[in-house]
């Protein structure tokens, strides 16, 4: 009996070795990393107790670090990044295959040939020359994968997980393709003022369920002008959070030059640090 588990641990220890080698081409490297999932799963108490949905955070954080080291042109950063992202796909794909219900070569697979079919333009003889019409015909595809028959079901099928700003670009974005949509930027800001009117009544009347359905309006209202404009509003209100971090560092540092504590200075005074810091970047 001892002589079979001494077998058995140096099958282990060598496997172990093997992975420990650097691979040579992508199959073995793919191939490398489910297999030391594989022997986390086994070994690991922390992965060994990870399901689907404990890993649901990590998943979206992983993704987010790959655009954030995306908008930082950092390419070290971005291939450390998409390991740490692709780990994660490889982990869902070990544990569906463990309870039976999917593996690895079926996702891989099944992402092929949605590929193949959404491109007819490219691996089939239908023509397709402008970048819309291959939005088009991939939007068309999908409805048909999908059964969506209807555009309140294609509203629906807009995930729920999505970052609430992306979400709603999305939902007003359908159901434009339905005719549902202003004709003209104008009206969009005519809509936004009259949110921006009906939110001020409800904080007047301090009723806290109004004001929260109100902003919810406001906020909706300001990505419709978004979406009119061509800008992405996740983007537009990332780009600012970071201008406005940039520029309270600023405030910081000239307060602490002259010897002053911001909790210590009025909010003029504050004010007056953060016009100094906006002319700094050139803006008047």
């Amino acid at each position: 009996m001892s002589t079979e588990k001494e077998t058995l641990d140096n099958a282990t220890v060598n496997e172990k070795e093997k992975l420990s080698k650097e691979s040579i081409t992508e199959e073995e490297a793919f191939s490398r990393l489910r297999d030391i999932v594989r022997v986390l799963r086994k070994e690991c108490p922390w992965d060994k107790a990870q399901t689907h949905q404990s890993l649901k955070s990590c998943l979206l954080e992983e993704a987010y670090e790959v655009v954030d080291a995306i908008n930082n042109n950092d390419d070290e950063n971005l291939e450390e990044e998409l390991g740490d992202l692709l780990l994660q796909v490889i982990f869902h794909g070990v544990l569906a295959e463990e309870a039976n219900s999917f593996d690895l070569l079926g996702v891989i697979n099944r992402e092929c040939e949605k590929m193949i079919r959404r491109h007819p333009h490219v691996f089939f003889k239908e023509k397709i020359d402008t970048i819309d019409k291959v939005l088009d015909k991939w939007e068309n595809v999908k409805r048909k994968e999908r059964g969506n028959s209807s555009h309140t079901e294609r509203l629906m099928e807009v995930p729920k997980a999505l970052p609430a700003l992306l979400r709603s670009y999305k939902l007003q974005a359908k159901a434009a393709q339905a005719g549902f949509d202003w004709e003209e930027v104008a009206a969009a800001f005519l809509k936004l003022e009259e949110e921006l009117l009906e939110l001020k009544v409800a904080m007047s009347q301090d009723d806290q369920d109004a004001m929260t359905e109100e902003l919810g309006d406001l906020l909706f209202s300001v990505v419709n002008v978004a979406r009119f404009l061509k800008v992405n509003p996740e983007e537009a209100l990332n780009s600012t959070s970071v201008k406005f971090i940039r520029r309270f560092s600023e405030i910081e540092r000239k307060a602490e030059a002259s010897g002053k504590n911001l909790e210590e200075m009025s909010l003029e005074e504050m004010d007056e640090l953060w016009d100094g810091a906006k002319l700094l970047e050139g803006i008047k």
